[in-house]
C-alpha cells in the first residue's frame, strides 16, 4: 500500500511532465504484486478463515487490480485440478496462441496467422496480457448464467475503473494520459505473462483421456524458477510452482522447506523434478511456443491414425 500511495503521490505532484510514464511502469509493477496477494488470498494463504480470504482476495483482485475474482477462481481452480490436461485445464485452451500442435493446426483466419508466429511474437504478445484478463473479466461479470458476487463485483470493477481513468484524464493532457495507461497495461501484462509462463508451458501436456496420480501431476507437469529468496518476491511465490502446486494454502515463506523435502522424495521415487533459472524457462517456453506454431504451417497427421495406418 505504501508503494501504491506513493505512486498516487507522484501522479499529483508530476503533473504535465513525461515523467508520468514513470509512475505508470511503477503502477504496473504494483497491481502486478496486489494480483499475486490476491492469488495467495484465493489459496487461503493470508487469513484464517476461507471467507474472509475470499473477501480480501476479492477486494485486492477486482477492486485493486480490476480483475474479477470470481472469474479467476472458476478458471484456477480447474487448472489445479487438472493441470496441463487437454480439455481440462482452461489455462492450455485455443486463445490468442496455441499450446499443442492439434491446436495450432486448427487455428484459422487471423489467429492462424499469429499462431504461425507465435514463438517470435511471444514476447511481443505479453504485453496486451493484462488488456486481456481486464476484458475477459468484464465479458465474465456480464455472461449469461449465474456467478456468485456477481453484483459486489460490477460495483468493484466501476469504481476501479471509474476512478482510475478518471484521475488519469483529470490530470494528464489527453495525449499523455493514453500514454500513461498503454505503459501501464504493457508492464502488467508483461510482468504477470512473464511470471506465469514458466509455471506450466513447454512441460509435458496430458492426454484428455489420461490417469495420474495426484503426485506424478502436479509435479511432472510444473516447472520451478530458481533463485532464492529476491525470485520469491520477483514472482509472487510462483517460483516454487510444483510445491504451490502440491500443497496450495502452504503460505509463500514455507515453500521453500517443502520445496527441499519434496525434491528429495522425488529423486528418491525417480519422479522427475523440473527446476530452472528464469532466463532458461523462457528460453525453453520462446522455442516450444515456436515449435508448436510451426505445426499450423504444415500439415497434421493424427499418430493414433498413422498407427492403424489411415
Amino acid at each position: 500500500m505504501a508503494a501504491l500511495a506513493g505512486a498516487i503521490t507522484g501522479l499529483i505532484l508530476l503533473g504535465d511532465s513525461w515523467f508520468q510514464l514513470l509512475i505508470a511502469a511503477a503502477l504496473g509493477v504494483i497491481f502486478t504484486q496486489f494480483a499475486f496477494l490476491g492469488h495467495e488470498a484465493s489459496h487461503r494463504q493470508v487469513l484464517a478463515s476461507g471467507p474472509a480470504n475470499d473477501r480480501l482476495g476479492s477486494i485486492i483482485a477486482t477492486g485493486l487490480v480490476g480483475i474479477s475474482y470470481s472469474w479467476w477462481m472458476t478458471k484456477h481452480t480447474r487448472h489445479h485440478g487438472n493441470p496441463n490436461q487437454v480439455g481440462k485445464d482452461p489455462d492450455i485452451a485455443l486463445g490468442s496462441v496455441a499450446f499443442t500442435q492439434e491446436d495450432a493446426h486448427s487455428a484459422s483466419g487471423v489467429r492462424r496467422w499469429v499462431v504461425r508466429r507465435q514463438g517470435w511474437l511471444f514476447f511481443p504478445l505479453l504485453l496486451l496480457v493484462g488488456l486481456d484478463l481486464h476484458q475477459q473479466s468484464i465479458r465474465s461479470l456480464f455472461a449469461r448464467g449465474n456467478l456468485h458476487g456477481r453484483g459486489r463485483e460490477l460495483t468493484l470493477i466501476a469504481l476501479r475503473f471509474g476512478i482510475y481513468l478518471g484521475a488519469i484524464f483529470w490530470l494528464l493532457p489527453f495525449v499523455m494520459a493514453w500514454a500513461f495507461l498503454g505503459v501501464q497495461l504493457a508492464v502488467f501484462g508483461f510482468y504477470m505473462g512473464a511470471s506465469f509462463a514458466p509455471n506450466h508451458i513447454a512441460m509435458p501436456i496430458i492426454a484428455a483421456s489420461d490417469r495420474l496420480n495426484f503426485l506424478d501431476k502436479q509435479v511432472r507437469t510444473s516447472r520451478n524458477i530458481g533463485g532464492g529468496w529476491w525470485m520469491t518476491v520477483l514472482m509472487g511465490g510462483l517460483n516454487y510452482q510444483i510445491e504451490h502446486h502440491l500443497f496450495p494454502s502452504m503460505p509463500r515463506p514455507h515453500l521453500n522447506r517443502a520445496r527441499l523435502l519434496v525434491r528429495e522424495h522425488c529423486r528418491a521415487h525417480e519422479i522427475s523434478y523440473t527446476e530452472t533459472s528464469l532466463v532458461e524457462a523462457l528460453a525453453i517456453v520462446v522455442r516450444h511456443m515456436n515449435d508448436v506454431g510451426l505445426a499450423a504451417s504444415r500439415t497434421f497427421s493424427c499418430p493414433t491414425a498413422s498407427a492403424l495406418g489411415r
